[in-house]
């Protein structure tokens, strides 16, 4: 029986992945599989694999403080050797753009297995933008075996990079699989965090929901997306900016500065994968630097305001389900604003088509590789 490793170390990856490995275990008979995680994210992690119900085979515990990217790969690298010849996988399945993805790919070449790139096809072209994101899946894709794209844009970007037509397939993205699974535990489910966010919640604003963590926008960025925010709670007394902070102290310190005294503003912590799903359903509209946000949020009829100059999801922009404000104050606030006059812009983006996927993307990766390994 052919033998997959899957491997990934953050949340989203787990969350992307998830559904994959689900799908994988109900035909046991037919291919064997087992996880590894490397824990890059440690807590955030545990949330989406006790969420999914998926419990590793292999937990390499890599989260240290402080760790910067040389150390990080070097002991993914390092630690993934006797884990990759114990096992001895016939396809290491890898997703996205951490630094996760990239080290796994190259271990999995090393030890001589092919690789599949779940989320294939990705692209910038700009190197430091987003950083070291795309250079991870560039370098990731240079020692794949199989490519499963989101899109048929993904695979025209690798087309273009000489990739043969018959190592890559266009699945949907695994979010929305994720996304609706998800939705279905939602119905019969409630945790702390849950009840926490219906209390602190007024039914009668409209919930603006934030998120920002990417790195180019550290410095002047987070200054300049804090700023618009401020004006944008300041100028709409029926809303309420609900802003889940990222750990990192390079967010942490100008959101609580700049938002910490707003009184419609509320700065809380990260939230698990079940109450930001939940609170995502429950949002009028959403601000963000994320990439998954941006295919999980269409489907949620949701608009997105993308604080990115670039994104590697232009199929977004182009479906009319999200647009690019990069972090200029002005442009955030004057489209919030639009947004939340409810109008014609607000109805477009609302009932746009996710260029995303049906929820079968997980499918089709399996039918793939049963095929081709």
């Amino acid at each position: 029986m052919k033998k997959v490793l899957f491997i990934f170390g953050t949340r989203p990856e787990a969350i992307k992945m998830a559904p994959v490995i689900q799908y994988f275990n109900q035909y046991s008979k037919k291919i064997e599989t087992r996880v590894c995680v490397t824990a890059q994210h440690r807590e955030m992690l545990d949330q989406v694999l006790d969420f999914f119900d998926i419990k590793p085979d292999y937990d390499l515990n890599l989260m240290k403080k402080g760790q910067n990217l040389f150390e990080l790969s070097a002991r993914i690298l390092t630690f993934l050797q006797p884990v990759l010849q114990e096992y001895q996988p016939d396809l290491v399945l890898v997703h996205g753009d951490t630094t996760t993805t990239m080290m796994g790919s190259i271990a999995g070449f090393y030890a001589g297995a092919r690789i599949g790139h779940v989320e294939a096809g990705l692209r910038t072209h700009n190197k430091y933008a987003p950083f070291p994101e795309e250079i991870n899946r560039q370098i990731t894709g240079r020692v794949t075996d199989f490519h499963f794209a989101p899109t048929q844009k993904a695979k025209e970007n690798l087309l273009k990079e000489n990739i043969q037509a018959k190592d890559i397939s266009v699945t949907g993205n695994t979010v929305i699989d994720a996304l609706y699974n998800g939705l279905e535990k939602l119905k019969d489910y409630e945790d702390k965090e849950i009840k926490k966010l219906k209390n602190l919640m007024n039914p009668k604003k409209k919930v603006v929901l934030v998120t920002g963590h990417r790195r180019e926008n550290f410095g002047e960025g987070f200054i300049n997306i804090c700023n618009a925010i401020k004006d944008i709670a300041v100028q709409n007394d029926d809303v309420q900016v609900i802003y889940p902070v990222h750990l990192n102290p390079n967010v942490q310190k100008p959101v609580f500065e700049i938002l910490g005294d707003i009184d419609n503003v509320h700065l809380i912590d990260p939230l698990s994968y079940p109450a930001f799903l939940w609170l995502m359903n429950q949002s009028y509209m959403i601000i963000t630097d994320s990439g998954g946000i941006q295919e999980e949020a269409p489907s949620l009829g949701k608009p997105v305001l993308v604080m990115r100059d670039t994104t590697e999801r232009p199929e977004a922009v182009e479906a009319g389900t999200v647009i690019l404000v990069g972090t200029n104050p002005k442009k955030i606030v004057s489209y919030t604003n639009e947004l939340l006059s409810g109008k014609e812009l607000y109805q477009k983006m609302k009932k746009a088509h996710n260029p995303y996927g049906d929820g079968k993307a997980s499918r089709r990766i399996f039918d793939y590789v049963l095929q081709n390994i």
